[in-house]
C-alpha cells in the first residue's frame, strides 16, 4: 500500500513561483528514510526528484517513487536499463505502470528501441544515456572507444531519435548539440550541473545551472550542492534563482 501521507499533499497553486520544474534533485542517499527526510526538508522548493540505483538496491526505491507521485511530485527513475531487448522491454512495461515520468536506458539501439516498445502508450518518457558525465576522452579510449566523448554523444543522439526516445542524458557541454539535433520538444537532461559556489566532485564535464539551460538543457540534475548543504532548502532556492535567468 502506498504511503501517500508520507509527504505533505500540495494544493492547487501551492508551488507557484517556488519550485522550478526544470530542476531535478537526485535522492542519492543510503536509505529511503533518509530520502524521505530530505524531501520533507526541501518542502515545496523542489517538485522533481531522481530515484537512482542506490535506493533501488535498498529494495525501497519503487515504494519511495510511488509515495512521491502520490504527493504530487514528478519522478525520474534513473536506472539505466541495459540488457537484452526482451528483458528491457518487459522491465519498461512494468515501470510504465508506476506513473513515473522519466526512465533512463543505456544509449544502445536495441536497448532504446526495446524500452520504447515496452512503455507503450503510457506517459513515461524514455531517456537515453549518451556518455556518463564522469568520463573524459581518455577514459573512453581506455574503455575501447576510438572517438571523443562529443563524437560518441552525437552518434547516440542520432540513434536515440531514430529509435523513438523522448530525449537524452547529456553533459552541459553537449546540451547545445542535443538541442540542435533533437529540436525544441526533445528532452535534454543534464547531470553534472554545479553552481560556481559548489565543489565539482566527480563531474568531469560540469557547468553552472544557467549555462546548462542557456546551452539547451530542458532539465538539470543538481545533487550535492543542494542535498549536502547545511540548509538544503536555501541551496535549492539559490539554484532556482540562478536558473530563472534562462
Amino acid at each position: 500500500m502506498v504511503a501517500a501521507a508520507t509527504f505533505a499533499q500540495p494544493t492547487p497553486g501551492e508551488n507557484d513561483g517556488k519550485a522550478d520544474p526544470r530542476l531535478i534533485v537526485p535522492l542519492d542517499l543510503p536509505t529511503a528514510d533518509a530520502a524521505r527526510s530530505m524531501v520533507r526538508s526541501l518542502g515545496d522548493t523542489v517538485s522533481f526528484y531522481k530515484v537512482g540505483l542506490e535506493l533501488f538496491a535498498t529494495g525501497d526505491g519503487m515504494s519511495l517513487a510511488r509515495e512521491l507521485k502520490a504527493a504530487g511530485k514528478q519522478v525520474f527513475l534513473d536506472w539505466k536499463l541495459h540488457d537484452i531487448g526482451a528483458t528491457v522491454q518487459r522491465a519498461a512495461a512494468v515501470l510504465a505502470g508506476s506513473g513515473c515520468d522519466f526512465l533512463t536506458v543505456h544509449g544502445e539501439p536495441q536497448v532504446m528501441a526495446s524500452a520504447v516498445r515496452g512503455r507503450g502508450a503510457s506517459n513515461l518518457k524514455i531517456l537515453a544515456v549518451t556518455v556518463l558525465t564522469s568520463l573524459t576522452d581518455e577514459d573512453l579510449i581506455e574503455t575501447g572507444y576510438h572517438e571523443t566523448a562529443r563524437a560518441l554523444v552525437e552518434r547516440r543522439i542520432h540513434q536515440a531519435i531514430a529509435t523513438g526516445c523522448d530525449g537524452v542524458i547529456a553533459s552541459p557541454h553537449e546540451a547545445a548539440l542535443a538541442r540542435a539535433l533533437g529540436g525544441k520538444d526533445f528532452l535534454v537532461v543534464t547531470p553534472g550541473v554545479r553552481p560556481d559556489w559548489s565543489a565539482k566532485n566527480d563531474q568531469a564535464r560540469a557547468a553552472t545551472p544557467l549555462d546548462a539551460l542557456r546551452a539547451g538543457a530542458s532539465h538539470i540534475v543538481c545533487g550535492r550542492p543542494i542535498t549536502a548543504a547545511n540548509d538544503p532548502q536555501a541551496a535549492a532556492r539559490r539554484v532556482a534563482g540562478e536558473m530563472s535567468g534562462a
